[in-house]
């Protein structure tokens, strides 16, 4: 359906001024909604920090200026964006009585959340990537990474995140949204925005499964293929020294990998019918609140560089 006419535009952008979306959240839960508001400021304070401290440490440590660091500190700086997109938002529901969002403000926040969750998908794949190279090639590591290679990649994981969001907004604006709507969500998320429209979402719903399983598969098998031929090589290796390296580094990677997939996963192949929205909203807060929280934990706590890092970078300040 191509709207050619001007005055049909200007209908439609007329009907989705007074649009006003109510995000419904956990507003049935009105006795969780104090402990809940603790719990997110606080996994959302541990974010901030946590991912904020990942960045200026890799900045202030020469030792931290490799590739993988770098595809790290952008982890970080993803994580960090989006988060702050999606839970301020969610704190304030949950304090305040009047849960409404425009229209704008709810495509905004949409579009920002697809950028970095699509970014962050293709991050996770260049890391893998990364340890790939690392892995399988040592000796040619720092020549094949080079400085360039790794700005391209992590351009390249923007601007697809930047492509897709614009694709999305495109169909979603085909459609037509009138009066007040209330959303299944804390989050103005595809599904649920698609959900309230008056008219057929069919093809906004078809365009964002193809560009997501699309995205899903191909981060998946870059990550994957590159998982098989670090066993194989970490397998031939003669010492099991080595072999605990590599795993170890290797772990916290898989780790964020498997959790971040799988709430993906489960989200957007779930066919969502009323009595799925519940699960739909766990997941949500999962993928949107937690995940952003735990990047940099388990990276951090889980390796000896960062760690090593820390410690020096306090005691250059403590002497100082």
């Amino acid at each position: 359906m191509h709207h050619s006419d001007p005055s049909v535009l200007s209908i439609q952008e007329n009907q989705s001024s007074t649009v006003t979306f109510i995000l419904v959240g956990f507003s049935e839960y009105p006795d969780i909604q104090l402990p809940l508001f603790l719990l997110f400021l606080t996994i959302y304070t541990v974010t901030v920090l946590g991912n904020l401290g990942m960045i200026a440490i890799i900045r202030l440590s020469p030792k931290l200026h490799t590739p993988m660091y770098f595809f790290l500190s952008h982890l970080s700086f993803v994580d960090f964006c989006y988060s702050t997109v999606v839970t301020p938002k969610l704190l304030e529901n949950l304090i305040v009585e009047d849960r409404r969002i425009s229209f704008t403000g709810c495509v905004m926040q949409f579009f920002f959340v697809c950028i970095f969750v699509v970014t962050e998908t293709f991050m996770l794949a260049v890391m893998a990537y990364d340890r790939f190279v690392a892995v399988c090639n040592p000796l040619l590591y720092t020549v094949a990474m080079s400085q360039k290679l790794c700005w391209s990649l992590v351009a390249g994981s923007y601007s697809w995140g930047i492509i897709c969001s614009f694709v999305f907004i495109h169909f979603m604006l085909t459609l037509v949204f009138c009066g007040t709507k209330f959303i299944n969500n804390f989050v103005c998320e595809h599904d649920a925005i698609v959900a309230v429209s008056c008219s057929d979402p069919f093809i906004s719903q078809k365009v964002i499964f193809i560009f997501a399983t699309f995205n899903e598969l191909s981060s998946l098998m870059i990550i994957l293929t590159s998982y098989v031929f670090i066993v194989i090589t970490v397998m031939k290796m003669p010492t099991t020294g080595g072999r605990y390296k590599v795993f170890s580094t290797c772990a916290s990677h898989l780790t964020t990998i498997t959790i971040f997939h799988s709430i993906i996963i489960c989200l957007y192949c779930v066919p969502t019918t009323k009595s799925s929205w519940l699960l739909v909203m766990v997941a949500s807060v999962f993928y949107t609140v937690v995940i952003p929280m735990l990047n940099p934990l388990i990276y951090s706590l889980r390796n000896k560089d960062v760690k090593d890092a820390v410690k020096k970078l306090m005691c250059s300040s403590l002497s100082s």
